[in-house]
């Protein structure tokens, strides 16, 4: 549960057994609202989501304690609700290489073409022609068009700085509206990918008017070995089944949250093997290369517009450099790894990591959410 005052309003999203509902969360219990906003999307649009929330009431659905111990697959009752994502109708976009320790690690993938046995040699090569300390330059400054000239003549640029250090922002697709999954469930890495990692990051919740309303945690899944054959396999190592966890629960803005606070969260990862290994890493929003007020700009406006909202990932700083097995090597997923994502003002996301295909498949989607809400009347 994140930390702070009693009346913080959090807000999520629980499969009951007549449907997925709406829910906020009272002295450890949950209780449902989808009587009175029935999908979190129209939540988000209110003047002040928080206060509103605050003031719903509803059916106590029970313990959060329980209902979690409910969720996994292996553990559900038809009688129990059980945790989701907290969010449902918004597209899910993230921000790459928005941390300089990020940026440099796809700059390696992009060298190795996704061989990590690759990936220390190049490490050594970059440092030697582009430095280690880039985090004194601003994207789009007169100082890294400098850069970029003096790279581009020694055949070092790279689409990665361009993105990393250039105006405009990597912001891509990560997952559809309603595929993204929970806390206490299985996240999918592709049965083919060899060379994967986590992601942690900070998920914005963002209106239709370009509004950020609340904030949760998110696990950005990742394949190097796709993505680093070739930047045009982003989707295939970005999107698959169960890749976007997210939560445990929104954490909306209000006089004790806001953008600000995100600006200064700092966001834990541990990964805990049943190979006894162990990793734990800090991601220090404070280090952020781009504003998020900038990235939302970047996102949407007369541009692009999102009229059922947005979610979007901040970006991370967590480099998978620490050796899992052959040294050299660097981090990888095994099978059964327990990942566990969290920050005190915003709670603790952890997910057992499956092959995308073993994952729950995704079968319930926007048609089946406005039939089962019509269904109930509460539309």
């Amino acid at each position: 549960m994140p930390a702070g005052p009693e009346r913080s309003a959090l807000v999520g999203r629980v499969m009951g057994p007549e449907g997925p509902c709406v829910v906020t969360v009272r002295g450890g219990r949950l209780i449902d609202i989808t009587a009175r906003v029935a999908t979190v999307r129209d939540l988000a649009e209110y003047d002040d989501p928080a206060g509103f929330v605050r003031d719903c009431d509803g059916p106590d659905l029970g313990s959060l304690a329980d209902i979690a111990a409910c969720t996994p697959v292996e553990s559900r009752r038809p009688e129990t609700p059980r945790l989701l994502s907290p969010i449902d109708l918004q597209p899910i976009k993230a921000a790459g290489v928005t941390f300089v320790v990020s940026l440099m690690e796809r700059v390696i993938e992009e060298r190795c073409r996704g061989d990590a046995t690759l990936a220390d040699r190049v490490r050594e090569q970059i440092a030697g022609h582009i430095g280690t300390d880039l985090a004194a330059l601003q994207p789009g400054s007169v100082e890294t068009a400098r850069l970029k000239e003096l790279l581009v003549a020694e055949g070092w640029w790279s689409q990665y700085l361009e993105v990393g250090l250039g105006p405009d922002a990597e912001i891509f697709t990560k997952s559809a509206p309603l595929a993204s999954v929970g806390t206490a469930t299985d996240i999918g890495v592709h049965p083919r990918s060899t060379w994967n990692n986590p992601e942690p990051e900070v998920v914005l919740l963002i209106s239709s008017a370009g509004r950020a309303v609340g904030a949760c945690l998110g696990n950005d899944v990742n394949l190097r070995d796709f993505e680093g054959r070739s930047a045009l396999l982003l989707t295939a190592a970005k999107d698959n089944n169960a890749s976007a966890a997210v939560g445990p629960f929104v954490r909306l803005f209000d006089d004790t949250f806001d953008l600000d606070t995100v600006r200064k969260l700092t966001v834990t990862l541990q990964v805990r093997g049943t190979d006894g290994f162990t990793l734990r890493a800090e991601s220090s929003m404070a280090e952020i290369s781009r504003d998020p007020d900038d990235l939302i700009r970047q996102l949407m406006g007369r541009h692009h517009q999102y009229p059922d909202g947005v979610v979007l990932f901040l970006g991370t700083m967590f480099a998978p450099v620490q050796d899992r097995a052959e040294p050299g090597l660097g981090f990888t997923h095994h099978i059964d790894d327990l990942v566990t994502i969290s920050a005190p003002a915003l709670g603790g996301l952890t997910n057992r990591v499956r092959t995308s295909d073993n994952c729950e498949p995704w079968q319930f989607g926007t048609a089946d959410l406005f039939r089962n809400l019509a269904r109930r009347g509460l539309l």
